[in-house]
């Protein structure tokens, strides 16, 4: 059974170990550091494209509950027909934002990719201090936090066009060692070629041909639907997403992934695509086998991944080699190879799902991207969310630390280190705040967004924005990480901007879709 929850954020193999990703400021602070004021759009957005998806909240209404059954209230928000964008001196809510805010835009700005003319992205990093290292070109995956805040600054120009070069690279015959990929790969990744002497650019992408470690992008045509879906919601604008291109590209990589995968990534992007797919004579049938497989993977994550207390204690007391549909320990897990450390870590109030499900094999170890995107995307029930919200107030020290936050707990280490990961030291910890920051503003407890976005503002800027932290609370800038990295930065003002205009939220979350309620509950001993 294939690895669920796995980061596939940076590396595409799996991540392990420490990661990282309000204050006033004066009355008269400079905006004009943002750079260039955004083009305001006139389009009204189109509820109707996406009854399905989030609704999102309103700027000045709270979501939450005064009694701290706190959560989003779903059936009473509504799709705003106006954006936040930071170009006036005050924000839509009265508050300054920190002086850390204006460094990160006019870093963002000057990592900006222009193709003829156009821009098309930004790199991984501007750091130059090795020049072999691919930190100069335009990662799919990397470029998710620069488009939403764009997007969220009402600049939508370098998403579309992004969507658009991207769209016609995964058209391109692609290769790793004279081994032909699917049709639907994205790229993992992109650079613009300058020809001085032709005066000429061109577009080179990389399917993993050339990658550190020669690996193909599994995960770049996932983020490409789910980008997609958030330029739509942002703008209201449909007719990208309708294009026959764009069509056929969502079914090439959907035909790619819905044979085997079983993630909560690809969960989200197939909910993503269900509202951009036209049930046309081509897509009705696709349709039909991504509803099928929603339920399927609905089931499955919340009856076999799924653990909390009173689970990890029924794994505990599991029998062993029990046969037929009857049996209660399905996987014939070993009690004794429940690791030590998951019996301390699992509060009385708090769950998550798992890394991984296998005959005689669990991996307890929590992962931050799959557990967030099983909360925007609604994989995860209401009771879950939250749940996913205790454990990390229960257990801050571990999971967040002095530079949020964890992707991996815990780091594997030693002996199972090097094998797993082939002894990179790269592959170790890095920030998921935004992802973080919209999990909670979904749940309504926005208050352990602010929390680790203070922590962040401590050092992130004064430490050059690096790619990661070392140490087990990230209290060292990683030994191998690279300054200036686009993702810390753009991944801190997506967050910044999402707590102070919630609405942005319903670009990348999706409310839970009414036939795929809760199948497993937990247990009534738990209270909120």
């Amino acid at each position: 059974m294939s690895t669920v929850l796995v980061d596939l954020m940076q590396n595409d193999s799996a991540s392990n170990g420490d990661c990282v990703n309000n204050g006033d400021c004066d009355s008269d602070y400079d905006f004009s550091k943002l750079g260039d004021k955004p083009k305001h759009l006139n389009m009204e957005r189109q509820r109707s494209f996406d009854e399905r998806s989030l609704v999102e909240a309103s700027p000045g209404h709270t979501p939450w509950a005064e009694n701290g059954q706190r959560h989003m209230d779903l059936d009473n928000l509504f799709s705003p027909s106006r954006r936040s964008s930071f170009n006036t001196p005050r924000s839509i809510c009265g508050f300054e934002p920190h002086p850390m805010f204006a460094e990160a835009w006019e870093s963002l700005r000057k990592t900006m990719v222009y193709f003829r003319g156009q821009p098309v992205g930004t790199i991984a990093a501007l750091d130059n201090s090795d020049e072999k290292l691919n930190y100069d070109q335009v990662f799919v995956r990397d470029f998710v936090p620069s488009a939403l805040a764009f997007l969220m600054n009402g600049e939508p120009e370098i998403v579309k066009n992004f969507l658009l070069k991207t769209l016609r690279l995964q058209s391109w015959e692609k290769k790793i060692d004279r081994f032909q990929l699917g049709e639907g790969v994205m790229p993992a990744s992109f650079k613009v070629l300058h020809d001085p002497v032709r005066n000429t650019e061109t577009l080179m992408a990389d399917f993993g041909e050339s990658a550190i470690g020669r690996v193909a992008p599994v995960d770049s045509g996932f983020w490409w639907i789910i980008l997609l879906r958030a330029y739509t919601k942002s703008t209201g604008d449909t007719s990208l997403a309708e294009m026959p291109d764009c069509q056929k590209g969502m079914r090439l990589i959907l035909a790619l992934c819905l044979s085997e995968e079983i993630q909560a990534l690809f969960f989200m992007a197939l909910r993503c695509a269900l509202v951009l797919i036209k049930q046309d004579a081509q897509g009705k049938e696709l349709v039909e086998r991504i509803v099928k497989r929603l339920h399927a993977l609905s089931f499955h994550m919340r009856s076999y991944f799924w653990l909390d207390l009173k689970q990890l204690n029924d794994i505990y007391r599991y029998k062993t080699e029990e046969y037929s549909h009857t049996a209660v320990n399905k996987f014939n897990v070993i009690p004794d190879s429940l690791p030590e450390w998951v019996f301390d870590f699992m509060p009385t109030y708090g769950g998550y799902f798992i890394g991984n499900v296998g005959p005689s094999n669990m991996d307890f170890r929590w992962f931050c991207l799959g557990n967030c995107i099983a909360i925007l995307s609604s994989l995860a029930t209401l009771e879950q969310s939250m749940a996913i919200m205790d454990l990390i107030e229960s257990r801050w020290e571990e999971l967040v630390g002095d530079m949020p936050v964890k992707v991996c707990y815990p780091a594997i280490e030693g002996h199972d280190w090097k094998i797993i990961t082939g002894c990179d030291p790269k592959n170790t910890r890095w920030m998921l705040l935004w992802l973080l920051t919209a999990a909670c503003i979904k749940v309504g407890r926005p208050q352990i967004a602010r929390r680790a976005i203070e922590v962040a503002e401590l050092r992130l800027a004064k430490d050059g924005w690096p790619e990661y932290y070392d140490g087990k609370s990230g209290r060292y800038v990683g030994k191998q990480a690279r300054k200036h990295q686009t993702w810390s930065i753009a991944g801190y003002l997506v967050a910044k901007m999402m707590l102070e205009d919630p609405s942005h939220l319903g670009m990348i979350a999706l409310e839970e879709d009414k036939q795929m309620k809760s199948i497993v509950k937990r247990s009534s001993s738990w209270t909120f």
